[in-house]
């Protein structure tokens, strides 16, 4: 039994950037309901970047609210189109990866996909399974769908043709490639971020070349980074991974700033349109302090992706490291570059930057005014177990948190 059109159109259209065409997806819903018969919901996966973190969540969420609502997911792994390389958001062409590479993070980035979708409702296929067995003739007869114009009006192809920089004939073959996934499956609604949307509108043509009934395109907004600036990106290190430790989680998520909060609870959490509401007027009322708002952020996600009492009990570490000891809320996050179980108390110092050599650290040291979480140190030939974020505090107000390398 499925919900309403009404009831399902407004759980869909939560959040959501781009709904084209919102009439279609109307008639598929009512058509769905009648036939009773779901509706296929797909998502291409990235196979080059399997560390997923809260910005792969918010179109996974979207996601789970169409298994929710009855009907059936799909996770196409881009095994096949990985070996090409996607040029979304990039000035050039990601680079291309093996068969074996891609199906290893394809396998990863389910299992923690998993974390948020329910997987006992979730299909996933490997789209090497139809385009492997393409022939050039068939590769020709997709070309011929398309045109070269209709390829530069692709913004990153734009710029590109107009800067006289490179363009690989292969990288057109990329959203053609990801338009048959479309064909192979007969999608219903594909989902993606706004960097994806050339892509998902080249898949409505092509399912529609193929005498198909096109595809209803569904693009999410690009969750911001810890940072609050730029996207959360791994490369930035502004992220919050899906499979931190829960101290790691309930830590970053209460060092990103307040004008992003809101963008964080609708996106990556799921929390109810009433609760929202709530909380931006909280946000929007000068009179209330927004860190209670955050520490519930920072254990909605410890909650979300490791249980309720490990968001507990991040929170009591949290209050005992940094509350009681009078940290600072703004911290800066540090890694070493180091794989080693620990690291040199005064490498640390040097490299975070609270101390401008060796010699100026381990003086430092001696003197007292040093410590780590809130514990003396007063070794300078220490090694400073790196298992879990720490707080290295140097003189009276210089901090820095230590995060250990994932």
């Amino acid at each position: 039994m499925f919900p309403s059109v009404n009831e399902q159109m407004d759980v869909i259209k939560r959040g959501v950037v781009d709904l084209l065409p919102e009439d279609e997806l109307v008639k598929k819903i009512e058509r769905s309901i009648k036939e009773n018969k779901p509706l296929i919901a797909k998502l291409g996966c990235d196979p080059s970047r399997p560390d997923l973190h809260l910005g792969h969540t918010v179109v996974l969420r979207k996601l789970r609210q169409f298994q929710e609502l009855g009907h059936q997911v799909i996770l196409i792994v881009g095994d096949f189109t990985g070996m090409i390389g996607d040029p979304s958001g990039k000035n050039e062409t990601r680079p291309a990866l093996s068969l074996e590479e891609t199906r290893r993070n394809g396998q990863s980035y389910y299992e923690q996909a998993s974390k948020v979708l329910d997987p006992t409702k979730a299909k996933i296929c490997y789209n090497s399974e139809w385009l492997g067995k393409m022939s050039f003739e068939d590769v020709i007869k997709l070309a011929s769908k398309y045109t070269v114009a209709r390829m530069l009006e692709r913004d990153e192809f734009e710029k590109r043709y107009k800067g006289g920089e490179p363009i690989s004939i292969h990288e057109f073959l990329y959203p053609l490639a990801q338009a048959m996934d479309s064909v192979a499956i007969k999608s219903d609604v594909e989902l993606g971020g706004t960097d994806q949307r050339f892509n998902l509108l080249v898949g409505r043509d092509v399912q529609r070349e193929y005498g198909q009934e096109p595809q209803i395109i569904l693009t999410m907004p690009i969750l911001p980074g810890t940072d609050g600036k730029q996207k959360m990106s791994k490369s930035l290190d502004n992220y919050i991974g899906v499979s931190e430790s829960p101290s790691q989680m309930y830590g970053k998520t209460l060092s990103i700033p307040d004008n992003v909060m809101y963008d964080y609870f609708e996106l990556a959490t799921t929390v109810s349109k009433q609760e929202l509401a709530e909380i931006k007027a909280t946000l929007a009322d000068p009179t209330k302090n927004p860190r209670d708002l955050k520490r519930r952020l920072a254990r909605e996600f410890v909650t979300l992706y490791h249980s309720a009492e490990d968001a507990l009990k991040a929170e009591q570490e949290f209050d005992r490291v940094f509350v009681q000891k009078d940290v600072p809320d703004d911290l800066q996050d540090f890694t070493p570059d180091t794989d080693a179980a620990a690291c040199w108390i005064v490498k640390l110092i040097t490299e975070s930057g609270l101390a401008p050599s060796n010699g100026e650290a381990r003086r430092l040291i001696k003197d007292g005014a040093v410590s780590v979480d809130g514990e003396k140190v007063t070794n300078p030939d220490a090694e400073i177990a790196l298992n879990a974020p720490k707080v290295l505090k140097v003189g009276k107000r210089r901090f820095i948190r230590i995060v250990p390398k994932q």
